[in-house]
C-alpha cells in the first residue's frame, strides 16, 4: 500500500501540514505508521488516513471560514 509524507497528506485534505502535525499533536487524526529519524518522529499516511482526515475536517469545519461554533455544530447533528 502507498504511503505519503505528512506535506503529501496534508495537501491531498486540503489543509495546511501544520494544522495536520497539530491535529495529530492533539490526538484528533492518526497515522498508520511512525518512523524514529534523525532523533525525530516522521510519519507515513495511507489514502485511508487521508479520508479520515478529510472527514475530521468536513465535521469541524466550514469552507473557507474556519472553525465551526458549537451553535452550528448542534444544528447540523438534527
Amino acid at each position: 500500500m502507498k504511503t505519503y509524507s505528512t506535506k503529501e497528506a496534508a495537501r491531498q485534505a486540503g489543509i495546511h501540514w501544520v494544522t495536520l502535525l497539530r491535529w495529530l499533536a492533539a490526538g484528533k487524526v492518526v497515522a498508520s505508521e511512525e518512523i524514529g529519524m534523525n532523533g525525530g518522529k516522521h510519519w507515513r499516511w495511507t489514502s485511508t488516513d487521508i479520508s479520515k482526515i478529510r472527514n475530521y475536517k468536513k465535521q469541524h469545519f466550514r469552507e473557507g471560514q474556519g472553525r465551526r461554533s458549537k451553535k452550528q455544530e448542534a444544528r447540523s447533528k438534527k
